[in-house]
């Protein structure tokens, strides 16, 4: 099965949870920053707000977020750094060694991709 093929299959609200995460790595959406409301985001993304609505309930449960009622969704403290630690672990565990075996597979050198130190 290719990439494309898995990421197509994968549910909206995870891509959707990605899109978040990513945000709030990359402090688009930084710690203490309002989130777009559920239907603001789901327009922006072309999505159901149902839809946004469970991924914003995910980090919710994970306490990467906190409502405020009546006010909206906030980045909580420290959710940056929670979620990196647990990208990386996912990176390493699952992804890396995937992107391992189909290296070996189709002959790829990993210093033809990052390239041979220079030297001095």
């Amino acid at each position: 099965m290719s990439s494309s093929t898995s990421t197509a299959a994968r549910p909206v609200y995870l891509k959707l949870r990605e899109q978040i995460a990513a945000a709030i790595l990359d402090a688009t959406f930084a710690e203490g920053a309002m989130l777009p409301s559920v239907r603001a985001y789901a327009a922006a993304e072309g999505a159901n707000p149902l839809t946004v609505a469970k991924a914003y309930q995910q980090f919710q449960d994970e306490g990467l977020v906190v409502v405020q009622r009546g006010v909206g969704m906030f980045v909580a403290p420290g959710a940056a750094e929670a979620l990196r630690a647990r990208e990386r672990e996912a990176f390493l565990t699952t992804e890396l060694p995937e992107i391992r075996a189909r290296m070996r597979r189709l002959h790829i050198d990993p210093a033809q991709l990052f390239g041979e130190p220079e030297r001095a």
